[in-house]
């Protein structure tokens, strides 16, 4: 189900009496028209599920996620000309992900179609086939699509490869990887911050199958990010286009209690930002999404907190 932009959401501290530029993210946010075909800033969608966690057998409260995101995102200041648009939220309510997915990937679709960047608030990580298949169907619509060399970039401590069916929230890139499958075209995914116990051996060896890269939660600590900038270097110099998802989990528990599974290692906020930086400065992020915020669980919203430090980074 579709649920429209709500502009009560978008609200915080006024500064007015002070001089200077006061604004905040709040005060740039309009509602998002595809009749309207902007294309001068990124598109926030609200993916509201907590269904493949729950199928995952996680702790669910995903589902609330994108109104308290917004909430953290909407006091930062809008030190640059942000422009940013809302296009309201697809809300999983009825046990129906896949017709939740469908729904997502066709706004997706018309967001990328008004030539502007989704970032898609979620949510449960079975966002990520919604945010994909948008984001194909948009390439299919372009002449040269079997030409672009589409690179996704998954910040996660989970491979997220599970073959189980029905679709959960640890399905996603399988699925992604068998549609690659069915169309001919290459399966580029490159996993960041995996823990080597919370993955079993049979997922280590479907990444191997499927060719998949990745690198451990211990390979990106603060004093390694050097090396791991080079090689993001390399990766988007190799590619066209890029699909960026963040699932929250890959932080550090004490930075991000506030998901299903927290971290107990974890990769630092300061090396995520650093790469997600790096990639938004690429110009080649066509979209992107955050998952597996659970307000339920956040202890005095520092999950939210990071996540929004890391949406405005995109936005």
């Amino acid at each position: 189900m579709r649920v429209p932009f709500d502009e009560k959401i978008w609200s915080g501290r006024s500064d007015d009496g002070e001089p200077g530029d006061t604004r905040r993210v709040f005060n740039q946010v309009t509602r998002f028209s595809a009749a309207s075909r902007r294309s001068d800033g990124p598109v926030i969608v609200g993916f509201g599920s907590d269904e493949g966690v729950r199928r995952n057998q996680g702790r669910v409260g995903a589902a609330h996620a994108p109104k308290e995101l917004r909430r953290a995102l909407a006091g930062l200041p809008a030190k640059e000309a942000l422009q940013i648009a809302d296009a309201g939220d697809i809300v999983c309510d009825d046990g129906d992900l896949e017709l939740a997915q469908a729904e997502l990937a066709n706004v997706v679709d018309e967001v990328l179609a008004s030539g502007a960047m989704p970032l898609v608030l979620g949510g449960g990580h079975e966002v990520a086939w919604g945010t994909y298949r948008g984001l194909r169907m948009h390439l299919d619509d372009t002449a040269t699509a079997r030409a672009r060399r589409l690179l996704i970039v998954n910040f996660d401590a989970h491979f997220d490869l599970r073959q189980k069916r029905p679709a959960n929230s640890g399905t996603p890139f399988d699925q992604i990887a068998c549609d690659c499958a069915s169309r001919g075209v290459p399966f580029n995914y490159v996993c960041l911050g995996i823990s080597d116990l919370a993955n079993t051996a049979s997922l280590f060896a479907r990444a191997q199958q499927l060719g998949a890269q990745y690198v451990l939660d211990t390979d990106m600590q603060e004093s390694q990010l050097p090396q791991r900038l080079d090689q993001l270097d390399r990766l988007i110099e190799a590619t066209d286009d890029i699909y960026l998802t963040i699932d929250l989990d890959v932080l550090p528990g004490g930075v991000a209690p506030g998901v299903s599974a927290p971290a107990a290692l974890g990769v630092p906020l300061s090396v995520v930002e650093a790469m997600v930086r790096r990639l938004k400065a690429s110009g080649k992020v066509r979209a992107a999404d955050i998952a597996e915020y659970n307000p339920l669980l956040d202890q005095d919203r520092r999950t939210a907190r990071a996540a929004a430090r890391l949406a405005y980074r995109l936005l």
